[in-house]
């Protein structure tokens, strides 16, 4: 998949956002790396020193938020979750806009849903104090961070739906915040460059002139 970043207000929206989804999943990667040895941790002070780490099961449970969440905005732009593309991926110009509009209006209806209550839930955490059954940490943090990532989320929601209005009314504009799907091939080739940075290509990775 790629997602078109130029053209009019609606690109100049689109890059904006951007740095804010890379951040999300940054921390999203990084809270999954802590979790890593973090469990490494548990498991050789358990086993060395007899001496598990307090709240462990805790810690886990809290940073499930910012593992699942964070990174949803950025895989939206990028195309990356799952789709069902076995019926818009015969469809073209206009039809197709309308298909892509119509499933991120759904989508921005049931985001928006959650956003509501997920910020209700954190209200309640909050207020009441609310904590973890062992180690007693406080859970309004992680809470937060569901209102947080699905509000992000629904602001790429909405860029893709602007968008693909866009295209329903004028196919031959160019097109802007939306995903343009691509093969196999092509989406292995926007991952290197993505890791990469740079312009490497398929046949640099494979050694081949």
């Amino acid at each position: 998949m790629q997602q078109q970043q130029t053209g009019g207000l609606l690109g100049r929206l689109n890059r904006g956002l951007i740095p804010i989804e890379d951040l999300a999943n940054l921390l999203a990667a990084a809270a999954i790396m802590a979790l890593m040895f973090l469990g490494v941790a548990q498991i050789l002070l358990r086993t060395v020193f007899n001496s598990p780490i307090a709240g462990y099961i805790d810690l886990v449970e809290l940073s499930m938020a910012s593992m699942a969440f964070l990174g949803a905005a950025y895989t939206q732009r990028m195309g990356s979750h799952i789709r069902m593309e076995l019926m818009i991926g015969g469809l073209s110009g206009r039809a197709l806009w309308v298909a892509e509009a119509f499933g991120a209006a759904i989508a921005l209806f049931v985001i928006g849903v959650l956003i509501y209550y997920g910020f209700g839930h954190f209200m309640r955490a909050y207020t009441l104090g609310d904590t973890t059954i062992d180690a007693e940490y406080v859970t309004w943090p992680s809470k937060l961070l569901v209102p947080i990532a699905f509000s992000i989320w629904w602001c790429r929601l909405a860029l893709q739906f602007f968008g693909a209005v866009r295209l329903v009314i004028d196919p031959t504009k160019e097109p802007v915040a939306v995903v343009i799907m691509k093969d196999v091939a092509e989406q292995a080739q926007d991952e290197i460059h993505e890791v990469m940075g740079d312009d490497s290509d398929l046949s640099d990775t494979e050694g081949r002139p």
